[in-house]
């Protein structure tokens, strides 16, 4: 049965007939909401933190999908929680503007590292030889790659600091968080398509001699795409189940 009035009318209609049926008052759904939200953010959390590192990401994506488990549980007790695919889209941009983060800190100003040289080195090796040829060998230290270096600081200090905290806001269910979504995710398709470029202008010194130059390549770039798919949600959603 469908019931009248705006959005964030119905939700609250829907969690009191939810809550009645269920023989809870309103104010105990809400508390176990909240707490079933909590104890999945938990989770989801501690997951998207490991995965962020890459190298530990092996183990956080159990800790991630234990937290969809519950989040997907609560769902189905009839718990007022976060949509689903706010969840995920939230959780997406974090991840990979910490990934980005991460890895390009490494090479930024701990390339002297045994951490850095192995898994920047093997890198390298793998898909991207500005990560192999004369690495270390520019004043700065890290990868010799043209335009690499520029890459890092521009967006290490600008638009992936910018997606972390906009998915924070995001996830809150804040209107600026879901403005800044779109925002930077426009900013990703600007960055995609100029790293693609330079990487592809430079593909006699980015993928010489790598063992997967042209799938290497695929790989890593269609995954920077992901971002874009939270552009359409972003602009059709109800912006009014979204905070001030």
């Amino acid at each position: 049965m469908s019931i009248p009035g705006k959005p964030t009318e119905r939700l609250v209609a829907r969690a009191d007939a939810d809550s009645a049926s269920a023989g809870l008052s309103l104010d105990e759904h809400a508390r176990r909401s909240r707490l079933a939200q909590r104890r999945a953010d938990k989770w989801l959390i501690s997951g998207s933190i490991l995965i962020g590192t890459a190298a530990l990401g092996v183990f956080g994506l159990p800790l991630f999908l234990y937290g969809i488990r519950l989040l997907r549980r609560a769902q189905r007790d009839g718990l007022t929680v976060r949509p689903m695919l706010v969840t995920l889209l939230g959780y997406l941009v974090i991840v990979d503007a910490a990934l980005n983060t991460v890895g390009w800190a490494l090479d930024l100003v701990a390339h002297h590292t045994l951490l850095a040289r192995v898994l920047l080195n093997g890198w390298g090796n793998m898909f991207d030889a500005g990560y192999f040829w004369h690495y270390n060998e520019l004043w700065v230290g890290g990868a010799a790659g043209p335009g690499e270096k520029a890459w890092e600081v521009g967006l290490i200090l600008t638009v992936f600091s910018m997606r972390i905290a906009a998915a924070i806001g995001f996830l809150q269910m804040k209107r600026w968080g879901q403005q800044w979504m779109i925002i930077t995710c426009w900013l990703g398709v600007v960055i995609w398509v100029g790293y693609v470029f330079n990487m592809t202008m430079y593909a006699d010194v980015r993928y010489a001699g790598t063992v997967f130059p042209v799938i290497g390549w695929w790989l890593y770039d269609i995954f920077y795409i992901s971002p874009f798919l939270a552009i359409p949600y972003l602009h059709t959603v109800n912006r009014e189940i979204f905070s001030d």
